[in-house]
């Protein structure tokens, strides 16, 4: 049980630093999941000491409130990861692209700086805007071969979301076994009671 708790606290950090990376540029956390995933890996990450308090301590009502929370954050964290999975390439393009257009100029030029790339997407309906865009970026690359922003946020997205929802699908079903685990746990007798009182 304890060793499962533990597990369950590196998992927890786990949500919480992938999702970290995922929301490594800044435009990319205009998608929403992936703050949902930081708050599951928190969840998780408390829950796992309430039932290590739990647990050591022998303690009924917090090894109940462990296998209620830890039941929802099941849920929750299935949801979150097949919906991560489920967001494709033209959802994300749709969401990073309404991110783009709400930026101002001056925070489009940081970024195109920091990411070293320049414009949004250079698509044929769209290719003035592209080249306006284009002559006003200040990055690095601009001098040899730039890469569009949208197509380094698109691919950083993509890789972001598909690692979010296989580790999240993946030990989302070891939560089970936590509560199986607590549920037995929790009917087992104290070793440290008094045998001669009242249970």
């Amino acid at each position: 049980m304890l060793t499962l708790l533990a597990f369950f606290q590196l998992v927890g950090l786990l949500l919480i630093g992938v999702a970290a990376w995922g929301k490594g540029f800044g435009i990319v956390s205009s998608i929403h999941i992936i703050g949902g995933v930081i708050a599951i890996g928190v969840f998780l990450l408390l829950i796992a000491i309430i039932g290590l308090i739990g647990a050591v301590s022998h303690h009924q009502v917090m090894l109940f409130i462990y296998m209620v929370v830890l039941i929802l954050i099941f849920i929750f964290q299935l949801v979150v990861s097949c919906s991560c999975l489920a967001l494709n390439s033209s959802l994300q393009e749709r969401f990073l692209n309404e991110a783009w257009t709400s930026m101002g100029n001056v925070t489009r030029r940081e970024m195109e700086k920091n990411v070293n790339c320049c414009g949004w997407l250079n698509t044929t309906d769209k290719y003035a805007q592209f080249k306006e865009e284009f002559s006003l970026c200040t990055a690095e690359c601009k001098k040899t071969t730039c890469e569009t922003c949208g197509n380094k946020m698109l691919t950083h997205a993509g890789e972001a979301l598909k690692i979010l929802g296989g580790v999240g699908l993946f030990f989302s079903f070891t939560e089970i076994l936590g509560v199986w685990l607590a549920f037995r746990y929790r009917n087992q007798k104290d070793p440290r009671a008094n045998p001669s009182a009242f249970l």
